[in-house]
């Protein structure tokens, strides 16, 4: 199928840059959607290929001992809650809400990475305190993943980053592992009601496979040198798309 020529490139990078920081579905979604895909399709071919190269990199992560489980796990458990509650939240509030909060947070978390100098370094909090966090965060990101969405995985590296001490590497181990579990949900719901073309998505999912493979190889190997610089691209696309989107371009 001549449009996997097209798919299968762009869906190999954006999870490497998924596997990295994070937010990779800003550019793989908007690929689906650009071929051609309709809209719930295009969600659940995503979903599809996505966990497949979130699977890979999160073994990459545990294996590398880069997850804290004792973060992650809560975090899983209060992200769901929070997602139910974001899904219920969007279907009473119109999302342009917080597109125009992101408008100005965004560029504000981009300043405050590139002038910190010891950003994504390990403070880690008290364990009990770091608990707590854990619970919230997750709430609160799970929440936004329900409500709005882009760029989730990247809040939460970013947030247990710089809320709950984790260091960068860590962080992007452990918000794997998060991903991964509401990835599995939400897949599980596309499958149920047939929205996957599954002679797309399979190709896709195998070029997912190898970007998440890649991605997380680079990010264990270089760290925080590789790590920052693809958060600060990924807060700049998703600055794109909410500006996009306000003004009612793609």
């Amino acid at each position: 199928m001549s449009v996997l020529w097209i798919l299968c490139p762009i869906i190999a990078i954006g999870a490497i840059i998924d596997s990295i920081a994070g937010g990779g579905g800003l550019i793989t979604l908007t690929a689906y959607v650009a071929v051609g895909l309709p809209p719930q399709i295009a969600l659940g071919n995503n979903k599809f290929a996505s966990t497949s190269g979130t699977t890979i990199a999160c073994i990459r992560y545990i294996r590398g001992n880069q997850v804290d489980w004792k973060v992650g796990t809560l975090a899983v458990v209060m992200s769901m809650a929070g997602s139910f509650l974001g899904s219920n939240l969007a279907a009473l509030y119109a999302d342009r809400y917080l597109q125009y909060l992101l408008v100005f947070l965004v560029p504000a978390i981009a300043v405050f990475m590139m002038i910190k100098p010891n950003f994504g370094q390990a403070k880690m909090r008290n364990a009990k305190v770091a608990l707590i966090l854990s619970g919230i965060s997750g709430l609160v990101i799970g929440t936004y993943d329900g409500f709005f969405g882009p760029g989730t995985g990247m809040f939460l590296t970013l947030i247990f980053t710089s809320v709950i001490g984790l260091d960068l590497l860590k962080s992007c181990g452990t918000a794997k592992v998060v991903n991964l579990a509401s990835n599995i949900a939400a897949l599980a719901t596309f499958i149920i009601r047939g929205n996957i073309n599954y002679a797309i998505a399979i190709p896709c999912a195998l070029s997912s496979i190898i970007g998440g493979y890649i991605g997380s190889g680079l990010a264990l190997k270089g760290g925080a040198k590789v790590v920052k610089p693809v958060m600060l691209f990924v807060l700049f696309l998703l600055l794109l798309k909410v500006v996009f989107g306000m003004l009612g371009i793609g």
